[in-house]
């Protein structure tokens, strides 16, 4: 597959970065990942907004510019064939060169990565759920004052050990708690519930990513009536939910289909069961407001 290393078209195998670059020494980066439909990114002005803020906590002197991510995307997928499905982009932002050791000025020469590849076209009405295990291992403290969508992805793979070690089927998403004892997110997603039409979601004081898709299906959730809450909840709550769904820009919106504890066994439902009702409603308007193409939020 083709790349974009600072700007420059390249086949993945050519592209290098030093290993004096602060992302590989300590972690120093940030990127957003987001679908294009029909050859178009969705929600790219929320993911530039993300990223600008991440940066400037970091003391990493980037500014997404919305033209040039429009025009890098759109190079990037027809230089890699991808006009005619949908694409996964990750775009990635490295500190840059730096001495050996912690700086305390900003970073003022990062470099930009961005990547392609296909998109598995999947119809939200054919879309199966997923089992959702209770983790042992415990969510990693945000990096900042908020948790940023950063290269620091330990905790993540120790999770996802953690799940095929304790003999979880593939596709199974891990949900972690907090040191407090909280539910913050699953291992890629951010994690919903819904009993008697309220829509409940972990608050970002208990440590989760402020998802781009989380944003959105909050709002689209209240325009259709049902009241959204945010707070601190602990796992006992999530087993009295009437539906339960995970988040991301790449998977969308994913019926949860059975919980599960942290040592496998089943506390609820089967792998047959089909989304609720307002699982279903947010799955289809979502996808169609993603194939349109606009924020309709």
């Amino acid at each position: 597959m083709k790349l974009l290393l600072d700007g420059q078209l390249m086949n993945s195998e050519e592209a290098v970065i030093s290993v004096y670059d602060h992302g590989f020494l300590y972690g120093m980066g940030l990127f957003e990942t987001f679908r294009t439909y029909g050859g178009k990114p969705w929600l790219l002005e929320w993911h530039a907004e993300r990223l600008a803020e991440g940066c400037a906590s970091l003391g990493i002197e980037y500014r997404p510019d919305l033209s040039h991510m429009k025009r890098s995307v759109e190079r990037l997928i027809e230089a890699n064939g991808l006009q005619e499905q949908d694409a996964y982009i990750r775009w990635s932002v490295s500190a840059g060169n730096g001495a050996v050791g912690l700086p305390t000025e900003p970073y003022s020469k990062p470099r930009e990565i961005v990547y392609a590849k296909p998109q598995a076209a999947d119809e939200p009405e054919a879309r199966r759920g997923k089992a959702l295990r209770l983790l042992t291992l415990r969510r990693s403290e945000p990096e900042a004052d908020a948790r940023l969508k950063s290269f620091h992805y330990m905790n993540n793979i120790l999770a996802k050990r953690e799940l095929s070690a304790g003999g979880a089927e593939p596709g199974t998403e891990g949900l972690f708690l907090n040191t407090a004892g909280y539910i913050v997110e699953g291992m890629v997603s951010n994690v919903f519930w819904i009993r008697n039409d309220t829509l409940y979601t972990p608050s970002l004081a208990c440590g989760p990513l402020a998802g781009i898709t989380r944003r959105y299906v909050m709002g689209l959730a209240a325009e259709y009536g049902l009241s959204v809450e945010e707070g601190a909840y602990a796992w006992d709550e999530l087993l009295l939910a009437e539906e339960v769904f995970v988040t991301s820009s790449i998977q969308e919106i994913v019926p949860v289909s059975r919980l599960e504890a942290a040592d496998g066994g089943r506390l609820s439902g089967g792998t047959e069961e089909k989304p609720g009702k307002w699982t279903s409603k947010l799955m289809m308007e979502y996808r169609l407001a993603a194939r349109k193409g606009t924020i309709e939020a």
